[in-house]
């Protein structure tokens, strides 16, 4: 057999090897052994927090010998097909290239057979969102009227565009991005087991740059290790993604709260210099104010005020940086243009003082 990848040889197997949706995971088991099933459900969120990992593992348990049951065995044969997606009985289909109206009417087809040897066929749709209004309309009628051994499952990165009236009829799960330090003591966990050395600075610089998706996570480290070999530093890590080191954005923070346009001109020169990817460090400059916000309204400190205006002006800032022709200088005059209007003062402050 070939190599697998990181992120393939550690996907969860079972409910408790997942990371980040303790909310969804309690919910699904509690309907398990409770036996309060519903005919479908919808899971959404961004990429990589685990919205097919979970669908596959929903279909196990409901599908395993002895089931439905939450304590699975993953290597029983039924369990075992479902998961390398080879069981007749549980059939995963992709919304982007299965989107017409005839396929999901060859679906409903389909739904009106029994199970061929589970209790259950299972449906589960990716990125169902990429669906046609026609197949959207032809979906509605068997979720209206389901067959009792049928179950559906959706996933998508954008619920937005499914149908409303699909959404009704659905539980509907919203997956979150997994927190950095959730996702660093995956990937220390990962590393060990891989024979990997990599030092907290790199780890913090790998979480930062998969925004949440812990699959976006695996893959990076898989990258670093191809790059470095067994031992991984902080510089490897900045310089293969072009990042911006965690110390030099909470000192460009600190000087945009500062109002030291001189300090911000400094560091962004620095940057440019090392050719850092000018979007990337908006995202992460943005990132380190909401932290900011949060600690200081909590303390209810005064720079509260300073950061909100900071991220009302660098709001939107992420998506001319995406389309800039030359982002670097882009993102320098979003910077001064934040210092400049924090220095204006709201005008309930000003009557505050005068009172």
């Amino acid at each position: 057999m070939g190599y697998k990848v990181i992120a393939r040889r550690w996907r969860p197997r079972r409910f408790g090897e997942m990371v980040g949706q303790e909310c969804i995971i309690r919910t699904l088991t509690h309907a398990i052994e409770r036996n309060r099933i519903a005919h479908a459900y919808l899971f959404s969120g961004s990429r990589g927090t685990g919205k097919t990992t979970m669908a596959r593992l929903f279909a196990m348990a409901l599908n395993t010998k002895d089931g439905p049951t939450v304590d699975f065995d993953p290597n029983e044969p039924i369990c075992a097909a479902i998961w390398e997606g080879t069981h007749l009985d549980v059939l995963e289909i992709d919304g982007a290239s299965n989107n017409s109206v005839d396929e999901v009417r060859a679906l409903r087809e389909q739904c009106i057979y029994a199970p061929a040897e589970c209790r259950y066929r299972i449906f589960i749709i990716d990125e169902v969102h990429m669906l046609t209004n026609a197949a959207f309309n032809a979906l509605l009628k068997i979720l209206e009227e389901p067959p009792g051994h049928v179950k559906f499952i959706f996933a998508t990165t954008d619920a937005q565009k499914v149908l409303p009236t699909i959404v009704s009829r659905c539980q509907r799960f919203n997956f979150r991005p997994i927190s950095r330090d959730l996702m660093g003591k995956r990937l220390s966990e990962i590393a060990i087991a891989e024979g990997v050395v990599i030092e907290p600075g790199a780890l913090e610089a790998v979480t930062r740059m998969a925004g949440g998706g812990m699959r976006d996570a695996q893959s990076i480290l898989e990258q670093m290790i191809a790059f470095c070999g067994k031992n991984i530093c902080e510089r490897d890590v900045l310089s293969m993604f072009a990042l911006a080191s965690e110390g030099e954005v909470r000192a460009l923070v600190d000087a945009l709260i500062n109002k030291d346009d001189k300090c911000v001109l400094a560091i962004t020169g620095k940057w440019n210099e090392l050719d850092i990817d000018s979007y990337r460090a908006g995202i992460d400059i943005r990132e380190e104010l909401q932290r900011r916000l949060v600690s200081a309204v909590e303390k209810n400190a005064p720079e509260r005020t300073a950061i909100v205006s900071l991220l009302a002006t660098l709001n939107g800032c992420e998506r001319q940086l995406s389309s800039a022709v030359a982002p670097e200088i882009t993102l320098v005059v979003a910077l001064l243009l934040a210092i400049e209007n924090s220095r204006s003062r709201p005008i309930e402050e000003i009557m505050r003082a005068l009172e």
